[in-house]
């Protein structure tokens, strides 16, 4: 497959700045990977396709507000930080990306806050993904993290909407988000709410939670036209041996496993046997999933409506059939369905 492949015309405007009122009401476009047939519902409908025994896997990542915008030393000129993980609890070491980075050199101070009152230092620029930050606080890791939290914002990606809401902090996470750790949100599990989970209980479908800390990987753009070329960055992850239990036995048992998103999709794949089972595992993944490709362990994904030439795009079309899903993709622009992390969803079954 190369990348033009996946390209097509996205208009400003079809990207949702706002999620639906209730997190469940969202639109939902189902997919048949057999047929090609599609249907148009609401997402809470989801469950008419699910019978008991059937089981969700889904993300409990937890968002972290990770962006700062502060100020260079001397020159006063604006910078943001984006933090992507902690480095060293102890030392308050975090791997950053920093823009713009043109300017920004080994022994640089960056000021945050009023008058400046968290200071970092960089001390490595030559890690892949941008720079390595010292913060100096002298006071409780406790107390570090709080004002470090609280300095930052949701980071609700800029090809979404401008400006982050105090109201970000709620919509841009899930309601079960549970281990801190990301970046980007698990935006398919946005839409289950808490009524929902309860009429899946009253169907016996039953779920799960694995962890995998979203990075910005997904959203990077890909360079080359030979996917087999292309390099995704990694992610922490975590399948508990609990979890891999849950998923083995569904499937042995002859029940659907729905994935809930691309980060689980890839998570599920990472670690798989002879005997298509999920291993437990506690990691990294760099897994990158294009067409073609068979999956071993999903039966049914959930998935937002992603931007062209993304990775994202690449997995569901992996899954759903390249040809399948790029036309359900030319139906979802034409029916006014929304993309983006705060848009609508689509059921492959």
């Amino acid at each position: 497959m190369k990348l033009s492949q996946f390209q097509f015309i996205l208009p400003k405007d079809r990207v949702a700045k706002e999620p639906t009122r209730w997190r469940d009401e969202a639109r939902m476009l189902v997919l048949n990977r057999k047929t090609g047939e599609i249907e148009h519902k609401i997402f809470k409908d989801i469950i008419d396709y699910f019978g008991k025994g059937d089981t969700f896997v889904l993300n409990d990542t937890k968002v972290f507000p990770a962006r700062l915008y502060g100020k260079k030393e001397k020159t006063g000129a604006d910078i943001m930080v984006f933090l992507l993980r902690e480095l060293n609890r102890e030392q308050r070491l975090w791997d950053v990306i920093v823009d713009p980075a043109r300017k920004i050199r080994i022994g640089n101070k960056l000021y945050f806050g009023e008058n400046g009152s968290l200071v970092a230092e960089v001390i490595d620029n030559t890690t892949s993904r941008g720079r390595t930050l010292r913060f100096l606080f002298d006071g409780p890791y406790e107390e570090f993290k709080e004002t470090l939290f609280q300095m930052g914002e949701t980071p609700v990606p800029h090809w979404v909407k401008d400006s982050v809401t105090p109201e970000d902090a709620i919509n841009y996470q899930t309601i079960f988000a549970a281990h801190e750790g990301a970046v980007q949100a698990p935006a398919a599990g946005l839409h289950f709410s808490r009524e929902l989970f309860n009429r899946m209980i009253l169907k016996d479908i039953d779920k799960t939670f694995i962890t995998v800390h979203m990075g910005t990987g997904h959203f990077k753009k890909v360079d080359v036209e030979d996917l087999s070329k292309h390099r995704m960055d990694s992610e922490q992850m975590i399948i508990t041996p609990e979890s891999a239990d849950i998923i083995n036995k569904a499937k042995k048992a002859g029940h659907k496993i729905c994935a809930v998103g691309v980060t689980v999709m890839r998570a599920l794949e990472t670690y798989v046997t002879t005997n298509k089972e999920v291993k437990p595992y506690d990691g990294w993944t760099s897994k990158f999933i294009f067409p073609p490709y068979e999956y071993a362990i999903p039966d049914a994904i959930v998935s937002n409506f992603h931007t062209p030439e993304s990775t994202m795009l690449m997995a569901v079309a992996a899954f759903g059939g390249f040809k399948n899903v790029m036309h359900a993709y030319e139906v979802a622009l034409e029916e006014g369905y929304r993309f983006g992390p705060y848009g609508d969803a689509m059921l492959i079954i």
